[in-house]
């Protein structure tokens, strides 16, 4: 099986965060960009990927139309692992992470979408999991700053059946604040985004201690001195997440023998695709390193995270961000109901997205 095409397609879509409006790098978010990529196939298979993202999808989109999808056409469809090996060796003079990673991640995504489709299978049965229908998912929370909205949000997650909440504030209020309105009872996560020195992130974590963390995510500025981030899981007296930033196999190695992480956070749109989270997750399970994936998404970037979790050998929380679109490219698949989500359970990523919706809200090149 032949690739014949790959074509990238932007989409950009409004969404309700329950909050004032917040600026990105000194913009308006007021919407939700997903680079869909899309490998057709001489067999007549088309697979379906997703490469990070928000707010850079334009630098991955040119990257992937420019220097990607050359190498691709006429290559096999059916050897996703072989491939990723050779492209990540072909593509290492323009960087281990940024946009020559995140684009062979969607290309891998969608090449694994082809394997679950030519086999007829969904996805997490393909990598050996076990019949699944539903996963926990916890509400990951944008930053609000305002303890009154960060209160009044958390609050909601958990009416809406939610059992853990993800803030994403960086001072003590806005944690007392949803500590408050969640009760004890729930579990509650800090990503505050690599903020800090090693002794401020320590100061940090002892300041949120009566708080009752399940982790505080990437609480060290610059993301790779894992030797700091493990002086700050000895010292700081709470479990530390990070990985969303790491890039590939080694460096995840890096970090579980500097002993810097309680939880492994891979992310399928950023790391390489499916095919190189699976071996970092094996890694983390050989470390002793309980694995929960990054997974900021609503496209097939979702849909991959939920198969690799179906086919984890425990159950995993999925991340799922607390927003509501104005329309979802892949209808439910993508939405919590009684804060769990469905895995999929057609062949591949279990659907192609919405062709209205992709029309409807598409970026022209």
């Amino acid at each position: 099986m032949k690739i014949t095409a790959v074509e990238t397609i932007l989409i950009t879509i409004p969404f309700d965060s329950g909050a004032p409006t917040q600026l990105i790098a000194g913009r308006p978010r007021t919407t939700l960009d997903i680079l869909f990529v899309r490998v057709d196939t001489d067999a007549g298979i088309t697979g379906w990927g997703e490469a990070f993202g928000h707010s850079v999808t334009r630098g991955t989109q040119a990257t992937l139309d420019s220097l990607i999808a050359p190498m691709l056409l006429g290559r096999d469809a059916t050897a996703p692992a072989a491939l990723n090996a050779e492209l990540q060796q072909k593509l290492h003079i323009f960087g281990r992470n940024g946009p020559a990673m995140y684009g062979l991640s969607g290309i891998d995504i969608a090449l694994w979408d082809i394997a679950g489709k030519a086999a007829g299978l969904p996805l997490y049965r393909l990598l050996g999991g076990t019949p699944r229908s539903v996963l926990p998912a916890y509400a990951s929370l944008l930053r609000y700053t305002d303890p009154a909205v960060v209160a009044r949000n958390a609050r909601a997650a958990v009416e809406r059946g939610y059992r853990a909440v993800k803030l994403h504030e960086i001072d003590v209020p806005q944690v007392r604040a949803a500590r408050e309105a969640i009760g004890p009872d729930v579990a509650l996560m800090v990503d505050v985004n690599c903020p800090w020195t090693v002794r401020q992130a320590t100061d940090m974590a002892r300041q949120f201690a009566p708080y009752d963390l399940t982790w505080l995510e990437e609480p060290v500025w610059p993301p790779e001195d894992h030797e700091g981030l493990a002086r700050v899981r000895r010292d700081g007296g709470v479990r530390i997440a990070a990985g969303e930033n790491a890039h590939g196999l080694h460096d995840f190695k890096h970090l579980f023998e500097a002993g810097a992480l309680d939880i492994a956070q891979p992310s399928v749109t950023k790391i390489g695709g499916i095919t190189e989270q699976r071996k970092i997750l094996a890694l983390a399970e050989a470390y002793g390193v309980t694995a929960i994936p990054h997974c900021a998404y609503f496209g097939p970037g979702m849909l991959a995270s939920l198969h690799v979790i179906a086919a984890m050998p425990h159950d995993t929380l999925v991340e799922r961000l607390y927003m509501d679109l104005a329309a979802c490219p892949f209808g439910g698949l993508t939405t919590a109901v009684d804060g769990r989500l469905h895995v999929p359970q057609g062949p591949g990523l279990g659907g192609d997205p919405d062709p209205g919706v992709i029309e409807k809200y598409r970026v022209a090149a």
